[in-house]
């Protein structure tokens, strides 16, 4: 009995070496050779989560695998890896588990679509350089060895990049924009980039659609918000113009203003309705809510849009509602800037300058020695 018992120990103790996983014994809980961890990325609003071991360049029993990890450690191509039902098994992208990857909405990947959901991750990294990145169905399979490839979802094809030593196998976020980010594993000195993309404007579009059924519909600035994200990236104007109206004139919250009213307007010009968007304009410029910095902010963006005339037609307007204030004269100074008219920005700028309080008057001091300088400050 005592034989059988030291015999299951020495199995016991064989296999966890093998697989580096964590040992259960009795409810007793023992750390694994290769640690756990997660990585998280938000793209737009969408995320990416990677779940995965990492094993080390150093070996549990000390050894340096520096210059062996690729080619043995991990084998090229697919192979028999001796154990479980897969005969030509691509690298687990790891240890222990399967590596997994969650992605919360459809993507592209390589040009290829993916659909929303958690997979297996795997890779064949290959002699020349290149290596193939496998999402697969499976993701409760232990590593490679259960592979099968008739459950892959998707294969696409990556150029690896040497990198400085990195021991501990490491996966990161290189790059991130708010449609795409490149995923890259780290090991050694091999970085296996996937770059990860999503249609970021309908993903938002969709979510503001559900969105504003519920509790955010009944805010104001809901509304305004959804229908500016859709004029910026230029995706269903008709429906930001449904909420534009439902900002300034709808069941819940509207309110007809100035920020609603630009709003509209904004929604307006971005459908080639210039007329339409125009009047919309001259009526918001003419609410009573309507302040100096709408004004000035308003002449801002007309010069950002190459419209340096009518920028300037705005800022006279605001220096003759609100002739004290230094925002007024300061405007003026940035339209007749924009228009190349240096020595009338100039004055200005130096009435702006004399009028602004203290805390204003160090950015102002900047303009005035542009303007010295004969240059446009705009």
């Amino acid at each position: 009995m005592k034989l059988r018992q030291s015999t299951y120990s020495i199995a016991l103790t064989i296999l966890c070496l093998f697989i580096g996983t964590t040992v259960f014994a009795q409810g007793v809980t023992l750390p694994r050779a290769s640690a756990q961890a997660t990585v998280k990325q938000t793209v737009g609003i969408s995320e990416i989560t990677v779940n995965y071991s990492r094993p080390n360049v150093i070996s549990p029993q000390g050894q340096d695998r520096s210059g062996d990890i690729w080619g043995n450690v991990v084998p090229y191509g697919y192979n028999n890896l001796g154990f479980g039902t897969a005969t030509e098994a691509p690298w687990r992208a790891g240890a222990n588990e399967n590596t997994t990857i969650s992605l919360s909405h459809d993507a592209q990947i390589g040009g290829k679509e993916l659909s929303a959901g958690t997979y297996g991750l795997h890779i064949a990294v290959m002699e020349d350089g290149n290596a193939t990145v496998i999402f697969n169905k499976k993701t409760s399979a232990w590593g490679s060895y259960f592979y099968d490839k008739a459950d892959d979802a998707l294969r696409v094809e990556v150029e690896t990049v040497e990198i400085p030593q990195t021991n501990l196998l490491t996966y990161n976020f290189i790059a991130v924009s708010n449609n795409e980010a490149t995923l890259a594993l780290d090991w050694e000195k091999k970085r296996i980039p996937v770059t990860i993309a999503f249609d970021t404007p309908e993903i938002v579009y969709q979510n503001l659609q559900a969105e504003l059924e519920s509790s955010p519909g009944f805010n104001l600035t809901s509304w305004t918000a959804a229908a500016n994200y859709l004029v910026s990236n230029n995706v269903h104007l008709e429906e930001a113009l449904t909420y534009a109206n439902n900002a300034v004139e709808g069941q819940f919250y509207s309110q007809k203003n100035f920020q609603t009213l630009q709003t509209k307007a904004s929604v307006l010009s971005a459908m080639g309705k210039t007329d339409e968007a125009q009047s919309v304009m001259e009526e918001a410029l003419k609410d009573p809510s309507a302040t100096i910095n709408n004004y000035y902010n308003y002449g801002r963006l007309l010069i950002g849009q190459d419209q340096d005339a009518e920028a300037l037609e705005i800022f006279k307007k605001a220096n003759k509602r609100w002739p004290d204030h230094w925002l007024a004269p300061h405007g003026l100074a940035r339209g007749y800037s924009a228009n190349g008219d240096i020595t009338k920005a100039l004055k200005y700028e130096k009435t702006a300058y004399e009028k602004a309080p203290e805390n204003s008057k160090q950015f102002l001091a900047a303009y005035l020695q542009t303007l010295e300088e004969g240059k446009d400050f705009n």
